[in-house]
């Protein structure tokens, strides 16, 4: 799991005839750390933002595209009416090849990055990036981008993230360990008798989390840690009591 905040990164509609009520500006931050929310946001924002932000919680960069992500209609051209083509496509329409340029806050602007291009973005990019959110007031259109930022250490996620400073200790002590070796370094006490129990598929999405956010350099199947899953170690241990520290063998 990870911390998520949310940034203000612009207006696509006219802020100053329109100002935000809320008086949101550029730069400001909202932030889920696993436990609670930090920082203010719009109540009408929040019902879009507060879910994008628990995908960003469960899949951090992975975040997978918006299923409209698959749709072949982003890659077409604009297009008018026109009944002689019906004969060719069933419906009758008329490709416009080039690109629509409509003027500033237009509605028109709200479509997705690349969208109806003309010629057409040479790599499937449409609706990939699921990070931007929009405010529905779109005479303002607030943008919000969301993005994981570090581990989550807080709420019921302190016990997988004490697990994956764990996973930096045995692979500092065996640099360029392999992933499916990394279980035989625990004992058995290690492996069952802490929350939650250790397995080959646990190991390997916790790793996966700590190379997301660069504490873990996974080559070829290998791990080593990097300086600034080191830092990360140090820091997590500065934070244990001698009781939690004897108990952990940290």
């Amino acid at each position: 799991m990870f911390q998520v905040k949310a940034t203000v990164v612009g207006f696509m509609g006219d802020e100053e005839k329109y100002p935000c009520h809320f008086q949101h500006k550029i730069g400001d931050q909202f932030i889920y750390d696993g436990e609670k929310y930090i920082g203010r946001i719009c109540p009408g924002l929040s019902t879009v933002l507060v879910p994008r932000m628990m995908d960003f919680f469960a899949a951090g960069p992975r975040m997978v595209p918006s299923p409209q992500y698959y749709y072949a209609f982003w890659y077409a051209p604009v297009s008018r009416r026109d009944a002689t083509k019906k004969i060719y496509d069933g419906i009758g329409f008329r490709n416009v090849l080039q690109t629509a340029v409509e003027p500033p806050r237009h509605i028109a602007r709200l479509q997705p990055k690349n969208a109806f291009n003309w010629p057409p973005d040479g790599k499937r990019t449409v609706m990939l990036d699921r990070s931007i959110v929009i405010c529905g007031d779109t005479r303002t259109s607030l943008i919000m981008k969301v993005e994981a930022f570090d581990l989550a250490d807080k709420g019921d996620s302190v016990t997988y993230f004490r697990r994956e400073m764990s996973i930096l200790q045995k692979v500092l002590a065996k640099p360029g360990i392999r992933v499916n070796r990394i279980l035989d370094e625990y004992t058995r006490e290690q492996i069952e008798g802490i929350y939650p129990a250790l397995s080959p598929i646990m190991i390997q999405i916790l790793s996966e989390e700590l190379g997301l956010m660069g504490y873990l350099r996974i080559s070829k199947g290998k791990a080593t840690v990097t300086p600034k899953g080191e830092a990360k170690l140090k820091a997590f241990k500065k934070t244990l009591t001698g009781e939690e520290r004897r108990a952990l063998k940290m």
